[in-house]
């Protein structure tokens, strides 16, 4: 198949599928849960990669979207799935009690509070490292390491892992250890872990991938066919599948992200360039690239003020959306956290994460000042 660039891959996501018979420029939306087998003996030689039976198993529209997954981030096989938390669910249904897993130490609040069910119940073990210190991750290595999770940019100190680097010293140590990455804050318009050599790449869709703040999704896309292999057998079995309106909306939304995130970029480093200039901002974290930035409030007694005066930028979890949010992680996202572990990471209580939107950045930095004063 001829290589693209990501722009027209993605504004041709859906067209000219195999998947519909009848010629369609946009994606149909197959909501039918169960299809029609044409006799007796294709159930004796059933492929659901070319035929179809039940939604959990295989939907059209879905496949049209696992596939475009694929593409973009040049992967072996893509799932689609009913939220980010099902995604690394997904991913961790590869592995299993007495397991060691290593990963960067700032993450989604709620990757953290997976993991320390998957200790509590399951007996995976789980170690924690800088994402920077190569001796120490050599150091955390052990014949039982079966993976290194890795969030970069993370969320939200917006350190960086050399995802390259780090996917190199791993697989000279041991080649079966499986590099994963959370790519959600730079999605693949700006990073594709995968040719960077880490083995699978996760997402959640809700967030720059669907980037409308209209429904919920994960992807998690593989680089090897056993692994894909493993994937298809546990996600059909579970079952924590996108619906197919979902993969619609999702794969629609697709076609924007590239001018999405630029003008996600674009707004983000003018509202850098004004909050590093605050009297009433300590300190601003910006990875450089895409919407996502962290800053400290210099009074966190002005918190309740700052967010009373806010009248386009929403007050509310989740991110990588049209629309501005603020949230306050050591209340919110990372509210299970324990105390000492989020002050060592550096999120405290005047720490503010604000998902910068596509409105205009006149404006929001207007918005900034008024609630900064």
């Amino acid at each position: 198949m001829k290589k693209y660039e990501i722009e027209t891959l993605l504004a041709q996501a859906g067209n000219h599928s195999q998947e519909d018979p009848y010629g369609t420029v946009a994606t149909p939306i197959y909501l039918s849960s169960t299809f029609r087998h044409g006799k007796l003996s294709d159930v004796d030689h059933f492929d659901y990669e070319k035929q179809y039976a039940y939604s959990r198993m295989a939907n059209p529209t879905r496949k049209t979207l696992e596939q475009t997954l694929t593409l973009l981030e040049e992967g072996t096989k893509g799932f689609a799935l009913s939220s980010g938390m099902a995604a690394i669910e997904l991913v961790f249904s590869l592995f299993k009690s007495g397991d060691e897993i290593i990963s960067t130490d700032d993450l989604y609040g709620g990757t953290f509070r997976y993991f320390d069910h998957l200790s509590e119940h399951y007996g995976l073990k789980f170690t924690q490292w800088d994402g920077t210190n190569n001796d120490e991750l050599i150091k955390r290595v052990t014949s039982k390491t079966v993976a290194l999770w890795i969030e970069t940019p993370s969320n939200p100190t917006m350190k960086k892992t050399d995802i390259a680097e780090i996917a190199a010293l791993v697989h000279g140590i041991n080649s079966n250890i499986k590099v994963i990455v959370d790519n959600t804050f730079y999605t693949p318009i700006y990073q594709k872990p995968l040719d960077l050599g880490a083995d699978i790449v996760v997402h959640s869709a809700t967030k720059y991938l669907s980037g409308h703040n209209d429904l919920l999704g994960g992807a998690v896309i593989c680089k090897d066919t056993k692994t894909a292999d493993s994937l298809t057998f546990n996600f059909n079995t579970t079952g924590a599948v996108l619906d197919p309106f979902d993969s619609w909306l999702l794969l629609r939304s697709l076609k924007t992200l590239p001018l999405r995130m630029h003008q996600h970029t674009e707004n983000a480093q003018n509202i850098v360039k004004f909050l590093s200039n605050s009297s009433a901002v300590s300190k601003v974290l910006y990875p450089g690239k895409g919407g996502m930035i962290s800053f400290y409030l210099k009074d966190k007694t002005k918190l309740a003020a700052f967010f009373d005066r806010l009248k386009i930028i929403s007050f509310a979890e989740s991110l990588g959306g049209i629309e501005s949010l603020v949230t306050l992680p050591a209340k919110q996202t990372h509210h299970d956290m324990p105390v000492e572990q989020r002050e060592k990471l550096g999120i405290t209580d005047n720490l503010l994460r604000l998902s910068v939107g596509l409105e205009s950045s006149k404006d929001l930095i207007a918005e900034l000042k008024n609630a900064l004063e």
